[in-house]
C-alpha cells in the first residue's frame, strides 16, 4: 500500500458518504472485470483420519512453513504464529479449525483459475505427502464431531466462538466443520451491481443444489443434500440470509451500506490487538461511542474488516461474492466460476437468468433456500423442480461463456468447465446424496475408503 493510501485507510471516517464511495469504487469497465476464486478444504492425517491440529509434527503450522518454502510465498503472522501465506496476488489462510483456504488472484478467465488451483494443489500435495497428511474436498466434515475439531490461534476466531452461541445454534459448526467454494466477480456501475446482486442472490439456492456435497454428519446421513447450507439458516439472523431489500426498487450502494451499519460488530483491531466488540454497533463506533474503545472512531480499514463479518448468500465488498456452494472435488472448483461468469458477465445471459427468477416472491426465495439445502435438485419453486431450473440456467450460462469466447491453451473455451454440473443436473442426484448412498451401501460405512475417494 502506498503511503497516501495507507494514510487514507488509517484516517478517521468523516461521513457516511465515504462508506458508500468505498463500495462504488469497485466499479470498473467490462474489459477490466476479473475472476477471483476461493476454496477451502479439510486437512486430515492419513493414518488415523483425524483432523490435523495447529502445533506438533505435521501440524498446520509445519505445513504452512513448508508450503512457504516450496512456493516462495511470504508468511502472514499473528503474534508468533504463522496464520497464512501470500504471493502471486493470492493468499493461503486458515479457517477456524484449520481448513486450508486458497484465495486466488484476480484473473482474466476460468482457464487461469484452473491453472492456479492446479499449481496450489500440486504444491500442497508435494509438501503434505511426506507428512502423511491429505486434504478432503467436502462441504461438511463427514465423521468428526465438533469437539474433535482443532482451533487455530487467531484472535478474531476466539471472539466469534464466544459470540456465536448467543445468536444461533449452529454457528460453531459453521466455523469448524464446513468448507466452501466461492467466486468473486466485478460490476461496472451501481445499476450493474444491483442487477447482478439480485440475480445471483435469487439463483444462489440453485448453485447450492448443484454443488450440494454435505450429506453426512458424524458418519450418518444428515437428511440434507447440503448440511452446510442448512447450517447457515441458524448461524446469526443479523448477518445472514437472502436480503430481501436487494430486490426492492432503488436498491444500490447506499442501501447495502445501511444494512452493513446495522450488522452487529465482532471486533476492532488496533496495533495488532483484537478488541472484543461482539454485538456492539458500528454506528456508535462512528460517533466515538464504542464502549470498548471510548472516543475512538473507525477508519476505512475498520470498515473493510466490518464488511467481512456479514455472511449473506451473496456479499458485496468492492466486488460481489457468490457464497452458496459446498466444497468438493477439483473439477467443481473450476465449475463454480464458470457457472457464475457465464450468467453474470454477459448482458444477454444476465437478462435471461433474471427472467428465470424474477417472479419468485420473497417467501418463495426464502423457502427455496431451505428446500435446496434439504432436497437438493428435488426441491421445487414456482411449480418447477430445481433440477429443471438448473438445466435451464446451465444452458444460459453455457451461452454466456460461449459468447465470451475465451480460449485456453488446448483450444477449448470456458464452457467445458460446466460439464460436471450438467452431468449432476441431468442425473437429478447431488453429490451429497450420491456420497451418502455410496457410504451406506457399497462402502459399507468404511470411513477410510470414503476419505480416500473424496481427498484431493
Amino acid at each position: 500500500m502506498s503511503s497516501d493510501k495507507a494514510a487514507a485507510a488509517d484516517a478517521p471516517i468523516e461521513s457516511l458518504d465515504q462508506l458508500t464511495e468505498y463500495l462504488a469504487s469497485g466499479c470498473r469497465p467490462k474489459e477490466e472485470w476479473k475472476i477471483g476464486t476461493e476454496h477451502e478444504k479439510f486437512v486430515f492425517c492419513r493414518t488415523n483420519l483425524n483432523p490435523v491440529p495447529y502445533d506438533g509434527p505435521a501440524g498446520i503450522r509445519d505445513i504452512l512453513e513448508k508450503l512457504g518454502q516450496e512456493t516462495g510465498w511470504s508468511q502472514i503472522t499473528e503474534g508468533d504464529h504463522p496464520i497464512g501465506l501470500k504471493g502471486e496476488g493470492a493468499s493461503v489462510s486458515l479457517e477456524p479449525a484449520g481448513q486450508f483456504e486458497l484465495s486466488g488472484a484476480p484473473l482474466d478467465n476460468v482457464h487461469q483459475t484452473c491453472d492456479e488451483v492446479h499449481r496450489h494443489l500440486d504444491a500442497v500435495k508435494k509438501v503434505c505427502d511426506p507428512l502423511g497428511v491429505a486434504f478432503l474436498g467436502m462441504g461438511f466434515a463427514p465423521t468428526w464431531t465438533r469437539g474433535e475439531m482443532p482451533k487455530m490461534p487467531k484472535a478474531r476466531y476466539k471472539i466469534m466462538r464466544n459470540y456465536m452461541p448467543k445468536v444461533g445454534s449452529l454457528g460453531l459448526d459453521m466455523m469448524h466443520r464446513t468448507c466452501t467454494v466461492q467466486v468473486n466477480l466485478d460490476y461496472s456501475s451501481e445499476a450493474d451491481m444491483a442487477a447482478k446482486f439480485r440475480t445471483s442472490l435469487a439463483l444462489q439456492p440453485i448453485a447450492t443444489a448443484l454443488f450440494a456435497n454435505s450429506g453426512l454428519v458424524e458418519g450418518k446421513p444428515s437428511g440434507y443434500a447440503s448440511y452446510r447450507a442448512h447450517i447457515w439458516t441458524d448461524v446469526d439472523p443479523d448477518r445472514t440470509g437472502m436480503l430481501n431489500f436487494v430486490f426492492e426498487d432503488g436498491f444500490g450502494f447506499e442501501q447495502y451500506r445501511d444494512y452493513i451499519l446495522d450488522v452487529p460488530m465482532y471486533f476492532v483491531k488496533r496495533g495488532g490487538e483484537y478488541h472484543d466488540a461482539a454485538g456492539l454497533s458500528f454506528r456508535d463506533f462512528l460517533d466515538g461511542k464504542l464502549s470498548v474503545l471510548p472516543g475512538e472512531r473507525p477508519t476505512m480499514t475498520d470498515w473493510e474488516d466490518h464488511l467481512s463479518t456479514a455472511f449473506p448468500e451473496v456479499r458485496l465488498k468492492k466486488f460481489l461474492e457468490m457464497r452458496g456452494a459446498d466444497g468438493g472435488p477439483w473439477a467443481r472448483i473450476c465449475a463454480l466460476p464458470a457457472f457464475w461468469v457465464g450468467l453474470l458477465y454477459d448482458a444477454d445471459a444476465l437478462a435471461a437468468a433474471w427472467d428465470v427468477a424474477k417472479n419468485w416472491s420473497s417467501a418463495e426465495r426464502e423457502q427455496l433456500r431451505e428446500d435446496a439445502a434439504k432436497f437438493g435438485l428435488k426441491a421445487k419453486v414456482g411449480g418447477r423442480t430445481v433440477q429443471d431450473i438448473a438445466l435451464e440456467v446451465l444452458a444460459i450460462s453455457r451461452e454466456g461463456l460461449r459468447r465470451r469466447d475465451r480460449m485456453g491453451n488446448l483450444k477449448y473455451d470456458e464452457t467445458t468447465y460446466l460439464d460436471p454440473l450438467v452431468k449432476i443436473a441431468e442425473s437429478g442426484v447431488s453429490m451429497g446424496d450420491y456420497t451418502v448412498e455410496q457410504f451406506m451401501g457399497p462402502l459399507n460405512g468404511d470411513v477410510k475408503q470414503l476419505f480416500e475417494e473424496c481427498k484431493y
